[in-house]
């Protein structure tokens, strides 16, 4: 499995190095990479009653640039700007679940954005579990019960603090199963 890493708008680059070595070392057989291309935040995102943008517009973006491309079998956008979905206050990701797109912001991951002291490591910790919860949807897992699955949902930081960086049992088996026959369907299409 090809993960295309693509950044929308300005984003620490110590951050992406981080996910990047968690996806490679979470999806066992997998690369990923960081495109070339950096996109902007798309027009309208922005949702001045909420001041916040919509994760919805942003993730169809992402979309958009995934069909215009074959090189990966997934993309991940990052974005670090505060993002919302109609139903919820915020969220720190989102993604087609299952599909090939996947979003995670930055913007409420770091420990500053609750008066808390700089922490790298916490917030480099954080942006790579999202990263791969939000990729995980993109091969159909849904949220698991288990708090310390990484496929558990995260209503804060410190639902993401308790979870651990890897699948549980369960859901480790569909990924393996999921990633099994992605395999199978790649190799028939060379």
């Amino acid at each position: 499995m090809k993960i295309g890493i693509l950044r929308v708008g300005q984003i620490d680059m110590q951050a992406i190095s981080r996910i990047q070595e968690s996806l490679n070392s979470i999806f066992a057989g997998s690369e990923s990479e960081v495109t070339n291309e950096e996109m902007s935040l798309p027009e309208g995102a922005f949702n001045e009653t909420r001041k916040q943008h919509d994760s919805d517009t942003i993730l169809k973006k992402v979309k958009d640039y995934a069909e215009k491309q074959n090189r990966f079998d997934h993309i991940l956008g990052i974005v670090d700007v505060d993002i919302f979905v109609q139903r919820l206050n915020f969220v720190f990701g989102e993604a087609d679940c299952p599909g090939k797109t996947a979003l995670i912001s930055l913007w409420r991951l770091r420990p500053e954005f609750y008066g808390q002291s700089p922490n790298n490591e916490l917030f480099y910790e954080r942006s790579a579990k999202e990263a791969v919860h939000e990729l995980g949807h993109t091969l159909g897992l849904q949220h698991c019960p288990n708090p310390f699955c990484v496929m558990h949902f995260s209503n804060s930081t410190h639902d993401t603090d308790v979870k651990k960086n890897f699948f549980c049992t369960n859901c480790s088996t569909e990924v393996e199963a999921t990633m099994a026959k992605l395999g199978a369907n790649l190799e028939r299409q060379v």
